[in-house]
């Protein structure tokens, strides 16, 4: 190959590698260039002074064979001086090339580094180059992806506006027909309040002759009581409960007998007893419930466990009546059950209060249940059939304590916090009459008068017992002691059940206290409890005697002779 073809193909092979090599290398690469031409100049120099030396040699040589005498001529002195000269610049060009060629092997190793360095970033720019060709790949699908949603936005934006247009269309519809529809509402009540002026006073006019109708029927019923009661005076407890009104309860004014002294006083309940009932077909049983969430059947004669009914687990039972078989015990988890007394069986359960059930009785024949509740409302179920049913519902404005029946059974009084009586027709659900304020901080207990239908008897938190007539819906007798407390909102009272007596426990001291009603004066202070009395009962009493009994707030039962 001539010097022109490789003097071409340097010049190419110079001009791609200042395409592909980066800016560093070719700067190197052009120092690498200038060093080597300087270290080439300086070699040829080298050679031409070191010829020149030699002939300065020669001559030197020549001189001293010519000057036998060891004589110097001025040529030689010159000469030699000249040769000094020169090998001092020898010897410069020589530290010069020295150091030269030390810069061209740093050189040589800064361009080894570049080169691996330029390798390392052309690996890096392919790897780059590779993600960037993804990220276009998935910019280009993004792109296709956020075209579709354009359109489908476009699609979605016309279907908006045309609903918008639709909408505007129906507001306007809208407002027409409320300004009409207002025309017509304050027509009709205008129209409305002139029919409900005239029925709020016939309705006025209709409920004072009805009260005044209760009124004189109670009073007929109570003195048909007093007749019956004094012509059956004679009779024994047996023949009395024959000859009971058909439909009544079984009060009667034979064989009270005053409590004096405990004939039983039994660990009933691992817990507080809430309340008690006697069975009124005067056998010799009484019932209790208890915050073990069960309710129990004793035997008055031997102080016995007979059945043990269970409630709902830590669920307290609140209240709890008796009638021949059956037993019904409300408790805090909203229901109330009905048990068969003798097999120990539930046959139902009462749900559909939403809160607390805290009273219950049976209406006569043991056929329906009335309930009151928490939730503020009273409930009357069917438990004849083999599916219970709510018949009738009415509400208060406070919440219940206690219920009781009247003798006929057609009227219902209940006691609330808020310390007022509320009378409830039975068959249709509606509020009789209202006695408000006649507690301080609520009433506790409420029970009919057995023998005197016009009178009741209330406890309170006021720890007063009250004798109301409901005639004059209010208070005629008033009974307390300073050893007596009411402190519990279910603490119970008692009637005797020839209405002769009242009796009730203290929740502080653990006295039970009992009133000669007639004399109006404190008859006995019992004293058998080591807590505070929660409830008592007064039963007509069985074969054996036994009519009253205690239950205080640790779970103890005080049976009395």
């Amino acid at each position: 190959m001539d010097d022109g073809s490789s003097s071409i193909l340097y010049d190419l092979i110079k001009e791609r590698n200042s395409i592909e090599s980066p800016p560093a290398l070719v700067s190197l690469q052009n120092l690498y260039d200038a060093l080597q031409i300087v270290a080439d100049s300086l070699e040829a120099k080298c050679k031409n002074l070191e010829e020149e030396k030699i002939d300065l040699r020669q001559q030197v040589r020549l001189a001293s064979s010519l000057d036998n005498k060891g004589n110097l001529s001025k040529i030689e002195v010159k000469l030699r001086d000249k040769i000094q000269l020169l090998q001092d610049q020898l010897n410069e060009k020589l530290e010069k090339e020295v150091e030269a060629s030390a810069n061209y092997v740093r050189a040589t190793n800064e361009l080894s580094k570049l080169k691996d360095r330029a390798i390392a970033n052309s690996a890096e720019i392919d790897r780059l180059r590779e993600e960037n060709k993804r990220a276009e790949n998935n910019v280009a699908a993004m792109s296709s992806r956020l075209k579709m949603a354009e359109h489908t936005a476009s699609i979605a934006e016309k279907h908006y506006v045309a609903f918008k247009d639709e909408m505007a269309t129906l507001q306007k519809e809208n407002i027409d027909l409320k300004a009409e529809n207002t025309q017509l509402v304050n027509r009709l009540v205008s129209e409305k309040e002139k029919m409900m002026a005239q029925f709020n006073t016939m309705n006025e006019m209709n409920e004072k002759l009805q009260k005044e109708i209760s009124l004189l029927r109670s009073m007929a019923k109570a003195d048909r009581e007093k007749l019956n009661n004094h012509n059956d005076g004679d009779n024994n407890i047996t023949n009395s409960g024959d000859q009971r009104i058909k439909g009544g309860r079984m009060w009667g004014s034979g064989g009270v007998i005053v409590p004096s002294t405990p004939k039983h006083v039994l660990n009933a309940h691992t817990n507080e007893i809430t309340s008690i009932r006697y069975d009124p077909d005067c056998t010799n049983l009484v019932a209790t419930a208890s915050s073990d969430s069960t309710v129990k059947i004793w035997d008055t004669g031997s102080g016995k466990v007979r059945a043990t009914l269970r409630g709902s687990s830590g669920q307290p039972m609140l209240g709890v009546d008796f009638c021949s078989d059956m037993v019904i015990g409300c408790s805090s988890d909203k229901t109330c059950r009905v048990w068969k007394s003798k097999t120990e069986r539930m046959v139902h359960q009462l749900a559909g209060h939403a809160s607390k059930v805290t009273c219950c009785r049976f209406l006569p024949g043991a056929k329906e249940v009335l309930t009151g509740s928490a939730d503020r409302s009273f409930r009357v179920w069917d438990i004849d059939r083999t599916t219970y049913k709510n018949t009738l519902t009415f509400r208060h404005g406070s919440s219940s304590t206690c219920v009781d029946t009247s003798s006929d059974s057609l009227t219902a009084v209940s006691g609330h916090l808020d310390g007022g009586l509320r009378f409830w027709d039975l068959r249709s659900g509606d509020r009789m009459a209202e006695i408000t304020d006649l507690h301080e901080n609520g009433v506790t207990s409420v029970m009919c008068s057995p023998t005197d239908g016009t009178k009741l008897l209330t406890n309170g938190r006021d720890s007063i017992l009250k004798i109301v007539d409901i005639r004059m819906c209010d208070s005629i007798q008033s009974f307390s002691d300073t050893d007596f407390r009411t402190t519990f909102n279910w603490s119970a009272s008692t009637y005797s059940p020839d209405g002769n007596y009242v009796a009730a426990g203290s929740g502080t001291s653990g006295k039970v206290f009992v009133w000669n009603v007639v004399k109006n004066k404190l008859e006995k202070k019992l004293e058998a409890h080591g807590a505070g009395v929660e409830s008592v009962a007064w039963g007509r009493g069985g074969s054996n005697g036994q009519q009253f009994s205690s239950v205080d707030k640790d779970g103890t039962l005080v049976l009395w002779a």
